[in-house]
């Protein structure tokens, strides 16, 4: 046990010999102290320690965060079982063994059946609230945990897609330099004009590459002026062909992603006049297809392998669906999700950060408040009864302070953690989703 319950366990020990001996005894001698005081701390330490292996057993055995159903009824069970069996041998330790005011016949029978059982019901009360304490503080724990794993891999996916979107603008540029370049040798006019429709092509970029997604129909008119482009170089030496189904236009795709595919189409393929390179674009069930027929050229240099691992990482990045590739003797394949919508992606801004911080501040006053009046309830209530049964054992009425204040605490409880917190929780969702989008 840890030095710190151990102290806890001394404290309460003394508190309950200095109210049984002020309060119950009426001989006042140093003797009487001491056996209070033995008393107190046997049924301190019996039923601290022993409900303690308990709850230290359940932990281990049957986490709360991995097990709740199996845990929870375990938690009874052995709550009911072992408080029996402790309470008996403190009860028989007290009244046979240490102040011999019973035989061992006279309390096993029904003379002591009343003391047994009052102290059984004191015993439960105060442990159920421990393990409903452990149980909170367990829960706490794994969601703190929780939220760090998240917002780890939030930050983490998000430093990835960053670094993935800025793969593209110096690849892109890289590319059309060496069209570029290749131009102006052999045709200057032709080079002009690829500078024009470069610099149009490049503004596309530069508003595309901090999206998530673009549409469908975004994208495809961008590959057509991207294919005028590779069609100035190559002239009848490549052909491209769109087949696009009139309903994906509205849909999304990664940015991007059909001119780095069709760079790796030119890089990886020879063009001829006599055997051309036929690039078709064109939808098939949920995906967009890029196809070219396969005429692979000898490479000189290993590829950097850019273009079609940015794409499926970015996808992996946004969505379940996986990108494709199919390749044989006559083709190559690539198959792009498209997406109805749009993945709900909240960023998290200093602004919102501080509205989380107000919100965690607030349940942290809430948690503390039902804490203060369980505390109070499992403390008040035990005198009550005590006083009642010592007083007046005829007439009980500290069933009513018990059971309306108890109907209070579980109110307060469910407000706290279950009834009544989630359409706050969806509608605070909603406001920063809706306050990122802007």
């Amino acid at each position: 046990m840890r030095r710190k319950n151990i102290i806890i366990l001394l404290w309460i020990s003394l508190g309950t010999t200095l109210f049984f001996f002020l309060i119950f005894n009426h001989e006042k001698t140093f003797r009487a102290f001491m056996i209070t005081m033995l008393l107190s701390v046997m049924y301190t330490f019996v039923l601290g320690v022993g409900n303690g292996v308990i709850n230290e057993f359940l932990n281990k055995r049957f986490p709360w965060s991995e097990a709740t159903r199996t845990r929870a009824v375990l938690s009874i069970v052995s709550l009911i079982i072992g408080n029996f069996i402790l309470v008996y041998f403190c009860n028989y330790m007290n009244y046979v063994v240490i102040q011999k005011t019973a035989t061992a016949e006279e309390f096993f029978s029904p003379k002591y059946g009343f003391t047994n059982w009052f102290m059984i019901n004191i015993a439960l009360l105060i442990t159920a609230f421990l393990h409903a304490k452990g149980f909170m503080e367990e829960l706490r724990k794994t969601s703190r945990k929780e939220v760090v794993e998240q917002k780890l891999i939030a930050k983490s996916a998000n430093a990835q897609f960053e670094s993935l979107k800025n793969q593209l603008d110096p690849h892109f540029l890289f590319n059309s330099l060496n069209v570029l370049s290749s131009l102006i040798d052999e045709n200057p006019g032709q080079a002009q004009k690829f500078t024009a429709s470069m610099s149009k092509i490049y503004r596309y970029v530069l508003e595309q590459k901090d999206k998530e997604l673009v549409t469908v129909e975004d994208e495809i008119e961008f590959a057509k002026t991207y294919c005028d482009l590779l069609k100035t170089r190559f002239e009848d030496s490549v052909d491209f062909v769109f087949e696009i189904r009139q309903e994906d236009l509205r849909r999304y795709v990664v940015p991007l992603s059909l001119q780095l595919l069709l760079e790796n189409c030119i890089k990886h393929n020879f063009a001829t006049s006599s055997k051309p390179l036929i690039i078709r674009i064109f939808s098939e069930n949920d995906t967009l297809c890029i196809e070219n027929n396969l005429q692979v050229r000898e490479q000189i240099k290993e590829s950097s392998g850019i273009g079609l691992a940015n794409i499926v990482q970015r996808y992996s990045l946004l969505t379940k669906k996986n990108v494709f590739i199919e390749k044989s003797e006559d083709y190559f394949k690539v198959k792009l999700p498209v997406l109805s919508n749009k993945p709900n992606i909240v960023s998290i801004k200093p602004e919102n950060e501080d509205l989380a911080y107000e919100r965690a501040k607030k349940r942290v006053k809430e948690l503390k408040s039902f804490y203060g009046n369980l505390t109070s309830y499992c403390i008040v209530i035990p005198f009550l009864i005590i006083i009642n049964l010592l007083t007046n054992p005829k007439h009980i009425w500290f069933y009513f302070p018990m059971f309306g204040w108890g109907i209070g605490v579980i109110a307060h409880g469910v407000s706290v953690f279950a009834i009544g917190k989630n359409w706050e929780d969806r509608k605070i969702r909603e406001i920063l989703e809706k306050q990122s989008k802007r």
